[in-house]
């Protein structure tokens, strides 16, 4: 399973403070979960087609193994940490997600 996390940082909360903790802390605990099939963050730079500034300024995508597993692992003391400082920095919407396939379609 996908989970898109799109977010903006609170105000107060400088881009270098946020992207530091994100290359340091986050990336490293995240991905390190047996759990985590792979976690990436982007950083949004425009919207395509248009001029408008993008509605959220960073996109994190979680590929989840085991979403059991996942359930687990961020209710441990380390990834609490990690949430709370990410809770502290952000205001985040989370989109879980399921894949359209082909097969499906054609059912």
């Amino acid at each position: 399973m996908l989970i898109f996390a799109l977010f903006n940082l609170k105000p107060g909360v400088s881009v270098e403070v946020y992207e530091n903790w994100a290359r340091e802390s986050d990336l490293p605990t995240v991905n390190a979960l047996s759990s985590i099939e792979s976690f990436r963050v982007f950083r949004t730079t425009g919207v395509l087609g248009s001029d408008a500034p993008p509605p959220f300024g960073y996109v994190e995508v979680l590929d989840v193994k085991d979403m059991e597993q996942f359930g687990a692992e961020v209710a441990s003391a380390a990834m609490q940490e990690v949430a709370a400082a990410f809770q502290g920095m952000v205001e985040v919407t989370f989109l879980t997600t399921e894949e359209v396939t082909i097969g499906e379609l054609a059912a």
